[in-house]
This record gives C-alpha cells, structure tokens and sequence, in this order.
C-alpha cells in the first residue's frame, strides 16, 4: 500500500491538474492541509517535499506553498503510477513465487510417493515387478481382474494398475481391465513373455497352463 503522504501529493497534484489550484496561486498552509487530509503536520510536510522536489510547487522560507507547474503535476501522476504499477507486479510475482513453492512441494510429494510404491513393489521377494500394457484390441479389455484368470494363464500376478496417471495398488478381483492400462505383475523369469503374450490375444486361445 502506497505511504499517506504519496497518496496525498497525488492528490494535491491531480487538484492542480483539474485547476483547482492555479498556477502561481498559493495553496493552504500544512495546518490546513493536515485539518483537511486528517493527518499530522509531518506528513503533510513530507507530501509537500515530493510535489517541490518534482518541481509541482515551491515552498519558500516562509512555508507558503506555490503552485508551479501542471505539466509537472501531470509527471509526477505518470511516474507514482508507474510505481505503483512496478509494486503490484512485485506483489503479485511473490504470490506467484509463494504458489510455485507450495506447487513444488506438491510435486516433490507425489515423486516421493511415487518412489515409495516402487520400493514397496521391488521388495515383494522374491520377483521384481514388471509391466504390461494392454492394447485397445486385447481380449482382456472391459473383463475384471477374476474373469481373465492371469494366474492360471501365465503365472503372473497383479499387484497393481497403472491407469494415466494413476495407480491402483492391490485391485481387487472385481476391477476392470481398460484400454492401455499397464498391469504391474510379479511373477518368475517367464512371466512377462506370456502375459505380453495373453494380453495381446484378441479372444482368448489358450488353456490355462500348468504351473506344477
């Protein structure tokens, strides 16, 4: 927020603008000033510095005020607002920064959540979890989890669904298999093959195999 004293000379200088105040014309002394704003005399006085130091007004020995110039008034609103403008910005860019640090977070969450599932699927001993993704034609596609009977087909076991961007660890029997998902299944040195294999069939051609 700006401070009083800039608002204030902005006002007396968008007053002058508006020949309020007219050129060589004095304007009311600070205790007036500051009756009128409902400020302290300090304040005024440092309102009154920036319009001279503008070249707005003078203020001679004896503390008149002067008007000088709206030319210079009409600066000094375009460079405040300026200002003012740069110090939105910077406000808005901290928000911004405050947002990207909280966005940051959030993705550092979801990363390390991401490693935790990982880690939880390596160390189902003794298999490493592999993924196989389902194609649109497969005859798996719209069937659950209990229908296709990977087990008993393959070997394999499902330990998790990788949909988009989501994960669902531990489907029950009675989840749908869709389009492109990636089965994360764990099973021994030959699992992959035949269950890249049975995902792939576009009806189901196989009897289930023996695992004995």
């Amino acid at each position: 927020m700006a401070a009083m004293y800039l608002s204030i000379a902005t006002d007396i200088a968008q007053r002058i603008i508006n020949d309020e105040f007219a050129i060589g014309s004095r304007i009311a002394g600070r205790t007036l000033l500051a009756s009128h704003y409902n400020v302290s005399s300090e304040t005024i006085r440092k309102a009154v510095a920036l319009l001279k130091d503008a070249n707005v007004v003078n203020v001679s020995q004896g503390k008149e005020i002067t008007v000088l110039s709206v030319e210079e008034a009409y600066r000094f609103i375009d460079h405040h607002k300026s200002m003012q403008s740069v110090y939105s910005l910077r406000q808005e860019l901290e928000i911004l920064l405050e947002k990207k640090n909280e966005i940051d977070k959030r993705l550092e969450n979801v990363l390390n959540d991401i490693i935790g599932y990982s880690d939880r699927l390596k160390n189902l001993n003794p298999y490493n979890p592999i993924e196989v993704k389902i194609p649109a034609n497969s005859h798996l596609v719209g069937r659950t989890i209990a229908d296709i009977k990977l087990w008993q087909h393959t070997g394999a076991t499902v330990v998790a669904i990788r949909r988009d961007t989501d994960i669902i660890i531990s489907p029950g029997p009675l989840a749908v298999i869709e389009a492109d998902d990636r089965l994360v299944i764990v099973g021994n040195a030959e699992v992959l093959q035949r269950s890249t294999d049975f995902a792939h069939k576009t009806s189901l051609q196989s009897e289930p195999i023996s695992l004995n």
